[in-house]
């Protein structure tokens, strides 16, 4: 078990991060100490050459499978792709992607599974640092003037952290991304029913199968056994 000192990691972090921390922050501006919640994005960066993949999950997780069942997704990763993350399960993207969805009104952007694009959910997230170090594609995206184009092309304002650096840039290179089955981070949060999308959020949150992790994101108790 090796511990990792949370400021020395911001301070690697922060440099690699700031610009984007503009768009996908809930606070105004940029805050220091935020950079961990974009960690993920340039964990391969940061660890050491010799450890190529990492499963980097939330806390708030109630395990129904064995963790070595998850790990074995890396396998099915095609060529290209870089990151294995779950569609997000409310059509919180439905709503940040407002403006482009209206002008643009044949988008799959913010639509719901499986023929849209609803974005992700980073609460269970497998980086396979080795492909994410040799992607040109994946780092150049990193770069401040492609997330300002980006961020500019689809009038993105986010405050979700890394889910919506991978949101965003999953709408223009969805080949980057192993899409796991929403069993292995089945998300309760109800929150965008309650707030003005009631009519289409079943199209979101529905989830067939037998759960393997659960994710009580937005503090939403977890089912017990």
């Amino acid at each position: 078990v090796i511990f990792h000192d949370v400021d020395v990691l911001t301070e690697q972090l922060f440099p690699i991060v700031e610009a984007m921390q503009r768009h996908f922050s809930a606070g105004s501006g940029t805050y220091y100490s935020d950079s961990i919640f974009f960690l993920s994005v340039a964990m391969h960066r940061l660890m050491p050459k010799e450890i190529t993949r990492i499963i980097q999950v939330d806390l708030d997780l109630k395990y129904k499978a064995n963790i070595r069942d998850l790990f074995e997704e890396f396998d099915r990763f095609k060529e290209g792709a870089v990151i294995g993350i779950a569609r997000e399960m409310q059509p919180v993207y439905r709503h940040t992607f407002w403006q482009y969805r209206r002008e643009n009104p044949q988008t799959k952007v913010g639509e719901p599974p499986p023929d849209g694009l609803p974005g992700f959910n980073s609460g269970v997230l497998l980086l396979d640092l080795e492909a994410m170090r040799q992607s040109q594609l994946y780092n150049q995206l990193l770069e401040p003037a492609m997330v300002q184009k980006l961020t500019e092309k689809y009038h993105f304002k986010g405050h979700l952290g890394d889910q919506d650096f991978f949101t965003m840039i999953g709408m223009e290179h969805p080949e980057l991304f192993h899409v796991l089955d929403c069993t292995w981070n089945r998300q309760l949060c109800t929150w965008w029913k309650d707030h003005g999308y009631n009519d289409v959020f079943d199209q979101y949150f529905q989830c067939e199968g037998e759960v393997k992790i659960y994710h009580g994101n937005c503090n939403t108790p977890i089912p017990d056994d």
